[in-house]
């Protein structure tokens, strides 16, 4: 008997949502809010972000979490 295997879609969506960090427009589409609220947020110091390659600011998912509990 054949076990049925997962199609490469789903496992590209089920490693999609396991991800550590996202871009500021993705963290802003999560939380429902304005690109500029979230890039207000980090200025602020209320949301923790990191630099990657060229600059880019990346949000942590635990930082999302935490914003989102608080």
């Amino acid at each position: 008997m054949e076990m049925p295997t997962a199609s490469p879609q789903k496992e590209y969506t089920d490693l999609q949502q396991e991800r550590l960090c996202y871009s500021i427009h993705e963290a802003a589409a999560l939380l429902g809010v304005n690109y500029f609220s979230v890039y207000r947020l980090i200025q602020r110091g209320k949301l923790r972000a990191c630099r990657a390659l060229r600059g880019k600011l990346l949000v942590p998912r635990s930082e999302l979490l935490r914003l989102l509990k608080s």
